[in-house]
C-alpha cells in the first residue's frame, strides 16, 4: 500500500512545521467501515459565498450543517483551477499532466479507460452513481448508473444524457439533479456499500437563478472588495487577463440586460438565454429583468458607477444560485437522516475551485492567486469518526481519490499523486504532512487569457512562474501581503527565500514526473 504520511515531508524557511501534539484526550477507536460516500460538487462556487468562511455576503445554512456536525478545511486548494482538469485531477487523484487532461480545448478528452477511484470501489463491491455536471467529453466509466448534463448545461428545463438517450427534463437544474440522486439513493441495493457524486451546474456563468428566487438580495448592496480597482503593478499577467468586471462581463449575457433592438447580435444572446424556458416562465423573467433593464438606461451609468453596477447585478444573480444549491444540500442530508444513513456516510461538499467576487476587479478563476487556487470543503463525517472543528493542514482536490479508498478498505495505488487525508479526519497531526503544494494552469491562448503558469506554495510563500509567451516571476509574502499587490521577485532581501522555493518547486516538478520543468520554461 501506498505510504500515505511520509511521503511529501519537507519543510522550507518560514514555514512552520506541523508537529505531532500530545492529547490527554481518550485515543481513539480505530473507525470501522466500509462507508457510504456522499460526494456533493459544485462549479464555480468559492469560499467567500459559504457563510460557514465567510459571514459578509450570504447565509448558507445547509451548507453550514455540514462544517457544524463535522469538519471544515481552512487551507483547501486544487491543482488546476479549471473546470474540466480539476474534475480529472479529483477523479484520478493525479495532477493534470498525468491525467491527459489539463485544458478545456476542443481537442483535449478525457481518457475514460484510466484508472479512477469510482472504478476501483466498483471493483471492491460498491455501487457507484454520477448526477449532473460531466464535463470530461467522454462518457463515464466506472458507474452502475450515470445522467450528466451535456457540456455546461442549461440552468432551465436542462437536458440530461444516459447511456441510452438524451432527454429534455422539466424544471430547475439544481433541483432536478437533486431529484435524481435522491432517486438512486431509494433505488439502490441497500446491502451493498455505496459511492454517489452529485456534481451540479451551480454556480458556473451565466448565474441564472431559479425564476421562484428572482426577487431574493435585490435589496442587498454588496461591499466592493478593497482589491476592486486592483491596477496590477508590477503583475504583467495579471495585467493582460480579460476577466474584468468591468471590461469583459457582458451586460445582456452575464447582468441580464433586455437589448432594444431586436435586430441586434446582443437580443440574438437574449434569445438564446431564455429559449429553454416556457413561454409562461418567459413572462416571469421578463417582467423581473425588463425592471431591471428599464433602471440601468435610466440610469445610464458610466465608468466606475458602470463596474460598481455590474458588479451587484453579479453578486445578486451568483447569491440567488447559491441559494438553490443551500436547499438541495439540505435535501440531500434530510434524506440520509431520515433514512438512517447519516451515522455510516461521509458527506463531502466542495468546489471544482474557487472564484472571484470582485477581488482584483475580476470574475472567473485559472489564476494561482488565493481567490482561485483555495476552494471550499466541509465534510460530515460517519458517527465513529469523532474529529470536530478546522483543519489547517493544506489539503488538495487529488487527496479525495486516496481518502475514499482508504475509507473503503481499498489499497491506495502507487502512482496516486495525492494524499489521503483520513489520518486528519481522525484528529491526527502528522508531523511529516506535506509542506508545499504545486499548481499547474495551461489553456493559453483562451478564453479569458490567463497565462499558462504553475508555482509552489508552502504555509507563508508563494512562488509562480508564467511561462509560454512570456517569461515572468512573481513571490508572495502571504503573511504580510494575503491579497497578493507586491510582487517580491527579484527585490533586495528576498534571494534565499526565492532560492529555496525554487528548489522546492523543482522537487516536485521531479516527484510528479511534470514534463514541463522550468529549466527548460526559462529557454
Amino acid at each position: 500500500m501506498k505510504n500515505l504520511n511520509t511521503k511529501l515531508f519537507y519543510s522550507l524557511t518560514g514555514a512552520a512545521a506541523v508537529a505531532s501534539l500530545p492529547s490527554c484526550a481518550p485515543k481513539q477507536a480505530e473507525p470501522q467501515g466500509p462507508y457510504n460516500i456522499v460526494y456533493i460538487m459544485t462549479d464555480d462556487h468559492t469560499a467567500q459565498m459559504m457563510s460557514c468562511y465567510d459571514r459578509r455576503y450570504v447565509h448558507t445554512p445547509n451548507l453550514d450543517r455540514i462544517a457544524e456536525d463535522g469538519v471544515r478545511f481552512t487551507n483547501s486548494f486544487v491543482a488546476n483551477s479549471l473546470s474540466g482538469p480539476s474534475r480529472a485531477c479529483m477523479i484520478t487523484g493525479k495532477h493534470s499532466h498525468a491525467n491527459g487532461f489539463a485544458d478545456n480545448e476542443p481537442g483535449t478528452v478525457f481518457d475514460s479507460s484510466q484508472q479512477t477511484f469510482p472504478k476501483l470501489l466498483q471493483a471492491a463491491g460498491y455501487q457507484t452513481a454520477v448526477v449532473g455536471k460531466w464535463h470530461l467529453k467522454s462518457a463515464p466509466t466506472g458507474f452502475d448508473y450515470w445522467e450528466i448534463i451535456p457540456g455546461q448545461g442549461d440552468y432551465y428545463n436542462p437536458r440530461f444524457i444516459t447511456p441510452q438517450d438524451t432527454l429534455r427534463n422539466e424544471g430547475y437544474i439544481s433541483d432536478l439533479i437533486t431529484d435524481k440522486s435522491l432517486k438512486w439513493l431509494d433505488e439502490r441495493d441497500k446491502e451493498k456499500p455505496f459511492c454517489i457524486l452529485i456534481h451540479h451546474k451551480a454556480c458556473h456563468r451565466e448565474w441564472q437563478p431559479d425564476l421562484k428566487y428572482l426577487n431574493e438580495y435585490e435589496d442587498t448592496t454588496f461591499p466592493i472588495p478593497d482589491t476592486f480597482y486592483d491596477t496590477y503593478e508590477g503583475r504583467v499577467a495579471a495585467q493582460a487577463q480579460e476577466m474584468s468586471i468591468a471590461k469583459d462581463m457582458k451586460l445582456v449575457a452575464d447582468n441580464k440586460i433586455i437589448p432594444k433592438d431586436e435586430k441586434s447580435r446582443d437580443y440574438r444572446s437574449y434569445k438564446y438565454a431564455v429559449s429553454r424556458l416556457t413561454p409562461e416562465e418567459k413572462a416571469v423573467y421578463d417582467e423581473f429583468y425588463s425592471k431591471i433593464t428599464d433602471d440601468f438606461y435610466a440610469k445610464n451609468p458610466q465608468g466606475n458607477d458602470l463596474a460598481e453596477w455590474k458588479f451587484q447585478r453579479y453578486m445578486r444573480d451568483y447569491a440567488k444560485v447559491v441559494k438553490s444549491v443551500d436547499d438541495n444540500v439540505g435535501r440531500v442530508l434530510d434524506y440520509l437522516e431520515a433514512n438512517g444513513l447519516k451515522e455510516n456516510t461521509l458527506v463531502v461538499y466542495t468546489s471544482d475551485q474557487g472564484f472571484y467576487m470582485g477581488e482584483h476587479g475580476w470574475f472567473d478563476k485559472r489564476f494561482m492567486y488565493e481567490e482561485s487556487f483555495r476552494t471550499p470543503l466541509v465534510m460530515s463525517l460517519p458517527d465513529d469518526f469523532e474529529r470536530k472543528g478546522d483543519i489547517e493542514e493544506m489539503v488538495q482536490n487529488i487527496d479525495y481519490a486516496p481518502t475514499f479508498l482508504e475509507l473503503a478498505g481499498v489499497e491506495v495505488p502507487e502512482d496516486i499523486h495525492g494524499e489521503s487525508i483520513v489520518p486528519l479526519l481522525k484528529g491526527e497531526k502528522p508531523a511529516t504532512w506535506r509542506k508545499s503544494l504545486y499548481y499547474h494552469y495551461y489553456e493559453f491562448p483562451a478564453v479569458h487569457m490567463v497565462k499558462r503558469h504553475y508555482g509552489v506554495r508552502t504555509e507563508r510563500y508563494k512562488l509562480i512562474h508564467f511561462y509560454n509567451d512570456i517569461d515572468v516571476w512573481e513571490l508572495y509574502d502571504l503573511q504580510e501581503d494575503p491579497k497578493e499587490l507586491n510582487n517580491l521577485y527579484g527585490k533586495e532581501g528576498y534571494d534565499q527565500i526565492t532560492k529555496e522555493l525554487m528548489e522546492e518547486l523543482k522537487r516536485l516538478q521531479e516527484q510528479y514526473d511534470d514534463p514541463i520543468r522550468f529549466a527548460q520554461a526559462q529557454k
